[in-house]
């Protein structure tokens, strides 16, 4: 698989009017540098929001267009700009972008950042613009090192044509943008730990409130957006709401589009730009082409691995925030993965739970104690040496680690896959259960700490 692979010739018509983040892709799957970038009408959206807008009226229409954040949260980001402080006098303001990307199956600001960097670096001199933050920060995967070098190089000829750096098209406005690559943490994409993280301290995620719009990086107002989420804001202010809002199908309450894929044993697993409302059935036969010979669809999950799992039957969901949560799920990331017929569920679990466990960064009980404890359980029961009851345990894990019982959502992330297993395929589960004959016996006499 290429992160190029856009599905089916005759499906893929990609153009402005269509395909907002991907129509400027070159066909070799080459980067697109500054010449051939602004060939391609980029950079003008950001002059018209320079000459001809006013710093609200950019906050306002991305409000209205009904943009939401593409990191897997689908928070509104015109809702969340407004947050920051409105008060002239503190000129010290900062926008990062959450590039760290670690979502397991999740490869797509990846393709943008290797491939369209300037469209990023567009998005966020649009958003610095409109958020009057005079300096930003692109939080990088440290993995990503090809998207590294691009996104510097990018960097570098937007300041040499005088579009970052000071007073940019001599309007007076100041926006210095760097690359900071991160050290490999999962927890980085909580946005309070990323910032953490950039200060230099323990990526540890930070109580809310005071939220990083009113105290962020190093003290000031920081807004932190996802790479998707800044790569919308051009089209948006270049083409407008109505346009934006058009593109996406019919039901869908999400506006604009979404980059989707699919991985798995599936006969085309890629990614591909599509509206918001399109079916997971579309994305999975139409554009994945189904299962590969010899493969049969058991579950899959709508948008990495912290989603929860689906059957077959739930294909017929649209592919948006609220259609997918009508199944019972979370749209996520949006990049789906198909788990075949040779899987054992148990299998899959514990290794999904042990790299969550592993990403924890500790700093709460329920979630640092919580998911080593269903590993080990897990482990157990793969080995088919699971004792009664740990079934039972498993799922009150799920609700102890659910939403609002820990300091962030990584907990409530890492069970969901587990709770959607066990309510699906809870039989193999049982399978992994000893029989009573075969349970440890309990001990002759209680354990006495230092006897």
């Amino acid at each position: 698989m290429t992160l190029t692979s856009f599905g089916p010739a005759n499906l893929i018509k990609r153009s402005a009017e269509t395909h907002p983040l991907t129509w400027r892709l070159r066909d070799d799957g080459e980067a697109v540098w500054l010449d051939e970038y602004q060939a391609k009408n980029g950079y003008a959206a950001a002059r018209k929001a320079f000459a001809d807008m006013a710093q609200d009226d950019i906050v306002q229409t991305v409000k209205y267009a009904g943009l939401k954040g593409r990191g897997g949260a689908g928070f509104p980001t015109g809702v969340k700009w407004g947050l920051m402080p409105k008060d002239e006098s503190i000129n010290i303001r900062y926008l990062l972008c959450n590039a760290d990307e670690m979502e397991p199956n999740t490869w797509k600001d990846r393709m943008l950042m290797e491939q369209l960097p300037h469209l990023l670096i567009e998005g966020m001199l649009i958003s610095a613009r409109a958020l009057k933050t005079y300096r930003g920060y692109i939080f990088l995967r440290g993995e990503y090192t090809t998207a590294a070098k691009h996104l510097n190089r990018a960097v570098a000829e937007a300041k040499a044509a005088g579009l970052l750096g000071k007073n940019i098209l001599g309007s007076g406005f100041d926006f210095e943008l760097f690359v900071h690559t991160g050290a490999g943490r999962y927890i980085c994409g909580e946005e309070t730990a990323l910032i953490n993280s950039l200060e230099g301290r323990r990526a540890n995620p930070r109580s809310k409130p005071p939220f990083p719009a009113a105290v962020g990086v190093w003290g000031k107002p920081t807004c932190v957006n996802n790479v998707e989420t800044l790569c919308n804001v051009p089209a948006i202010i270049a083409d407008g709401v109505d346009w934006y809002k058009s593109l996406a199908r019919e039901g869908s309450e999400d506006m604009g589009t979404k980059l989707m894929g699919f991985s798995g044993k599936v006969k085309n697993p890629g990614l591909w730009e599509l509206p918001f409302g399109v079916t997971a059935r579309e994305l999975f036969e139409d554009y994945a082409g189904g299962m590969r010979d010899g493969y049969t669809l058991k579950a899959w999950q709508p948008g990495g691995a912290g989603t929860g799992f689906l059957l077959p039957e739930h294909l017929d969901a649209q592919m948006y925030a609220g259609g997918i949560g009508k199944v019972g799920t979370r749209m996520g990331t949006g990049l789906a993965m198909a788990v075949d017929n040779t899987v054992n569920m148990v299998s899959l679990l514990r290794n999904m739970e042990q790299f969550f466990a592993r990403e924890s960064c500790g700093f709460c009980t329920p979630c640092r104690d919580g998911l080593p404890w269903s590993v080990k359980l897990l482990m157990a029961i793969e080995k088919g040496e699971g004792q009664p009851g740990d079934i039972e345990t498993l799922l009150g894990l799920v609700g102890f680690l659910g939403p609002g019982k820990t300091f962030c959502a990584h907990a409530p992330g890492a069970v969901e896959p587990l709770g959607s297993a066990i309510k699906y395929f809870r039989s193999e589960f049982e399978a992994g259960i000893a029989p009573k004959s075969a349970a440890v016996p309990p001990l002759a006499k209680p354990i006495v700490v230092g006897a």
